[in-house]
């Protein structure tokens, strides 16, 4: 005799767990054959398991005649409307926002997502040109209006801010790392690489700088230690400055790596001096840094305009998007306009607008 409770008895927890099951095949099918899957998929296989999971747990319970979060989310995945749905969780959106691409995503999602390291669109797989979130209001009433006709009550958004732990071992590797940027070449070109590698992977390693005064410093020891640019190896200083970009993504950050007081005149020497990927990156990097109005006067007053319009005056297609956004991210306040006119922002900026070269931004 078949087991009665919720999963059996109820045709609409049925109907989610078959869609679940179906979900989850899919993804475990794309982990097991794409040698190139992301992590992205492996936290929705994830996801799918943990709704399983809720299910079966649940299976001899009742359904609630009041609104729990369980019956929420099961109410929502059933009937909300498509575009109501994160396109990342697959569930109705409490704090939507707009990403640079133009799609909205549910925000501790796609923090989520730009925590990791991307600067894609999940969805269009675009470039970004900036990794600002604008909360779209207009989605959120309808959002809000739509769960008032359904008789349910929508949760505040609540930001996950909580990152991965970090194991004692992994702590021990990161200072060992850092320790080996104080060593002979070959050892700082090897722990370059691999904070490098780490930062962009890791959010609990990027929240480990901010939690060491010294960090930042020994990060920058490689570059700041040298008497000329000559002695600074290319790809030593394309994974100093790409390290850096990682740390800003991570909000907590911001203030302090651009208050570290070498970190500044370094990414102007990058700008100047490195690899085109390398003078790419030192451009994002100031970008990311001044989304903190603080960080925009410092950049500003550091003098980091001019060489960031010297770059955009050369062209070079893998650096322009970067620099664009920089500069008009850094113009925001006002006594870096007058800054931008002073370093021949204005004819550097429609010269590319009469060639027709990004011309929107």
């Amino acid at each position: 005799m078949a087991k009665t409770g919720l999963l059996s008895s109820d045709p609409t927890v049925r109907a989610r767990a078959v869609e679940l099951k179906k979900e989850l095949q899919r993804l475990v099918k794309t982990i097991v054959d794409d040698e190139d899957y992301t992590i992205h998929t492996v936290d929705q296989a994830k996801d799918a398991l943990c709704a399983l999971r809720e299910l079966k747990f649940n299976k001899r319970s009742t359904v609630p005649t009041t609104t729990t979060t369980s019956s929420l989310k099961l109410h929502e995945a059933l009937s909300c409307p498509e575009e109501f749905k994160c396109p990342l969780s697959k569930e109705l959106m409490r704090d939507p926002v707009i990403l640079a691409s133009g799609q909205t995503y549910d925000r501790p999602f796609i923090q989520k997502w730009l925590n990791a390291g991307n600067r894609t669109c999940p969805q269009t797989e675009q470039v970004l040109s900036h990794t600002i979130l604008t909360p779209n209001n207009l989605i959120r009433d309808m959002i809000l209006q739509w769960c008032k006709s359904q008789g349910i009550e929508l949760p505040n958004p609540v930001m996950d801010g909580k990152e991965e732990g970090v194991t004692e071992a992994e702590r021990d590797r990161f200072f060992s790392l850092l320790d080996k940027l104080c060593a002979a070449l070959p050892q700082q070109k090897e722990a370059a690489k691999e904070l490098r590698m780490l930062t962009k992977k890791m959010p609990s390693f990027r929240a480990l700088f901010g939690e060491s005064v010294d960090a930042i410093p020994q990060l920058l020891t490689p570059l700041s230690g040298s008497k000329s640019e000559s002695c600074v190896h290319p790809d030593l200083q394309e994974d100093v400055i790409t390290t850096l970009l990682n740390l800003s993504i991570h909000d907590s950050n911001k203030k302090l790596v651009a208050e570290t007081p070498m970190v500044i005149p370094l990414l102007m020497e990058a700008l100047r001096s490195g690899t085109i990927e390398t003078r790419s990156n030192a451009a994002a990097t100031l970008f990311t840094l001044s989304a903190l109005d603080s960080n925009k006067a410092l950049i500003g007053k550091s003098g980091a305009l001019k060489p960031l319009i010297d770059l955009l005056d050369e062209g070079h297609p893998l650096a322009m998007k970067d620099v664009a956004s920089a500069i008009f991210n850094l113009c925001i306040i006002h006594e870096n306009k007058a800054r931008a006119v002073r370093d021949s922002a204005v004819s550097v900026i429609l010269k590319k607008i009469m060639d027709g070269v990004l011309v929107d931004e």
